[in-house]
């Protein structure tokens, strides 16, 4: 089974896009002096004008013409008029793959730049974790991962490669969060989350279920029943602090992924991250049983009072 992209095709596109403002083009496309002398050595227009979008594209968004991002027309057309070339000379470039990969070469050399390898992926990947304990978000990840590797010099690869980094990342993360989650419970604390699992008794819900119901109506018999929410939450007497040393955002993630899942499905998973998922809704759900009765209590309120007003 292929592993799943995190990267949608909209935010791949976007990623190695080439800017088409003016200010954009004159900003990352100028060449310098330096650049255009080494630009007139080449033979023919084709050839000036193949090495100056080489380089071009190497310097921003940082790729090489064989990878995801080809050379837009009116790119294309902004370099030849800087290097006084034909623009229909463009499609006799690199007739022969010899050429442009003795243009690359010489390109790396000049811009010193190095090609990514082994080793850049195990440097991405593991700084890449420490913003996944943030975000799992693709795309946010993997625009920190093509900054990454444009300040370290390194010429970008393929946009799949970047994807399994930034997946792999998230894996790394999601991991850490199950531990940081897990490794505080006792084992009556995993008991009591199992028990969250099992059906109440007279009823078809189980207690995870039940407790994640809102209140109907603000009235008091609502407001019993919530309370009795509450109490069951504090039953469990889950260790203090449990879930502060994890971002919000992941936390509320996961509990939010726990929550559209049937109870049935949160028992086949292993343990681990069961018991992760059970302590995330149930951190989650407290705060959210809490919020709820003091809004509820607010409501029960106000209808009194408007009662009382309405009968005076």
């Amino acid at each position: 089974m292929p592993r799943r992209s995190i990267l949608s095709a909209t935010e791949r596109e976007s990623l190695l896009s080439i800017p088409e403002s003016q200010d954009d083009l004159i900003r990352h496309y100028s060449f310098s002096d330096a650049d255009l002398a080494l630009i007139r050595q080449r033979r023919g227009d084709q050839n000036r004008l193949g090495f100056a979008v080489q380089m071009a594209l190497l310097r921003y968004p940082g790729v090489s013409l064989a990878y995801d991002t080809a050379a837009p027309k009116f790119l294309v057309e902004w370099i030849a008029k800087q290097v006084r070339a034909d623009v229909a000379s463009w499609s006799r470039y690199g007739e022969r793959d010899e050429t442009r990969r003795e243009h690359s070469l010489e390109l790396r050399t000049y811009l010193q730049l190095v090609p990514f390898g082994l080793a850049h992926f195990r440097r991405l990947v593991h700084g890449l974790s420490d913003l996944a304990m943030q975000t799992d978000k693709g795309i946010v990840l993997a625009e920190h991962a093509l900054e990454t590797l444009r300040c370290e010099r390194v010429i970008l690869p393929t946009l799949t490669v970047v994807d399994r980094a930034c997946a792999e990342a998230v894996t790394r993360a999601n991991r850490r969060i199950h531990r940081t989650l897990v490794c505080p419970l006792q084992e009556h604390h995993r008991r009591s989350l199992d028990g969250l699992l099992a059906v109440m008794p007279e009823s078809h819900l189980t207690w995870l279920s039940w407790l994640r119901q809102s209140p109907a109506k603000p009235n008091s018999r609502y407001m019993k029943e919530h309370i009795e929410r509450l109490r069951v939450f504090q039953r469990l007497a889950l260790p203090s602090g449990l879930g502060s040393q994890i971002h919000q955002n992941r936390l509320l993630k996961l509990a939010r992924e726990g929550g559209q899942m049937q109870p049935s499905d949160l028992a086949r998973f292993e343990d681990e991250r069961r018991y992760a998922t059970l302590t995330a809704l149930a951190i989650e759900g407290m705060a959210t049983v809490t919020d709820e009765l003091v809004d509820l209590h607010d409501r029960i309120m106000m209808k009194l009072f408007s009662a009382a007003k309405n009968k005076h």
